[in-house]
């Protein structure tokens, strides 16, 4: 099933998330290849693709997992949440319908 991962940053996230980011990137990767992740990305904090010092508010995550508890488990493992960028991650099931 599909699972939304919804995270807010934490107040001036940008050198927090810097440092965690590659680490963070490999995991998605790993679910991208092995056809799981449906769409992960920032949210800016400000209307534009490139932010700059604005930086993000947080994260969305849509991929697959076998529960909800392992959707949460993946969640709570994500390096962003271990090197305070996060100030809450929300994680619920999701049903694709379109496209």
């Amino acid at each position: 099933m599909w699972y939304s991962i919804v995270s807010q940053d934490v107040k001036d996230s940008l050198s927090k998330r810097a440092k965690a980011r590659p680490e963070h990137l490999v995991r998605l990767a790993e679910l991208k290849d092995a056809g799981r992740l449906l769409v992960a990305g920032p949210q800016p904090a400000i209307d534009n693709l490139e932010p700059g010092a604005a930086g993000y508010t947080g994260s969305l995550i849509i991929a697959e997992f076998d529960s909800l508890v392992d959707a949460q488990r993946w969640a709570e493992a994500d390096p962003y949440v271990s090197a305070g960028v996060c100030e809450s991650v929300n994680v619920k099931p999701f049903k694709k319908v379109l496209p």
